[in-house]
């Protein structure tokens, strides 16, 4: 997995380059916590479920599936996040959902069940280029932690801020725009 933080740029990226307007603040931490909830199955090591079963590390909380139920949720709770129930929606959609797409594209795991409950089958992308975070937080805070995060920066914050960028281009108006040449 991208480290958990890492996974929260999807979201603060869309929110950006939307603008307050459209993401309330309440409705862009939903979507930064299922963007970040899928990671919680690491709870079940501690339970005795095995990494490669169902609902072991990047198993049924990396499915579609779970980003449809989470934005369900999300819908039903509109009125709490401030927005429309199609806006909390699709927000927390595209959140929950680009956790496992991330994760796919790392070099390291099992692949992701990205179709569970209908298939077991784990994947990967084509191709590979984020580096595998450690589970153990002992090894986020050592070399190989810090290529991690020189990857994750390349991989994910880099275009996360571009296209956050672009979006917030695209909706601010030239200031200029309309005034003429005034020399």
């Amino acid at each position: 997995m991208p480290t958990i933080i890492s996974h929260a740029a999807i979201p603060l990226a869309i929110g950006i380059g939307l603008g307050r307007g459209r993401t309330p603040s309440r409705l862009l931490l939903a979507g930064v916590v299922a963007a970040i909830a899928p990671d919680l199955d690491v709870v079940a090591f501690k339970l005795g479920i095995a990494y490669a079963d169902a609902f072991g590390h990047r198993g049924a909380s990396h499915s579609l599936m779970f980003a449809l139920l989470m934005a369900v949720g999300a819908s039903a709770a509109a009125p709490l996040l401030r927005t429309s129930r199609l806006t909390s929606f699709l927000f927390v959609l595209a959140a929950a959902a680009s956790h496992p797409l991330l994760d796919m594209l790392t070099n390291g795991g099992l692949g992701v069940a990205l179709f569970w409950p209908v298939s077991d089958l784990r994947y990967f992308a084509p191709w590979q280029v984020i580096e595998v975070s450690p589970l153990s937080l002992r090894r986020v805070f050592s070399a190989q932690g810090l290529a991690v995060m020189r990857s994750e920066l390349a991989w994910v914050w880099a275009p996360c801020a571009v296209a956050a960028a672009i979006g917030v281009l695209i909706r601010c108006p030239n200031p200029s725009a309309g005034r003429g040449n005034r020399a």
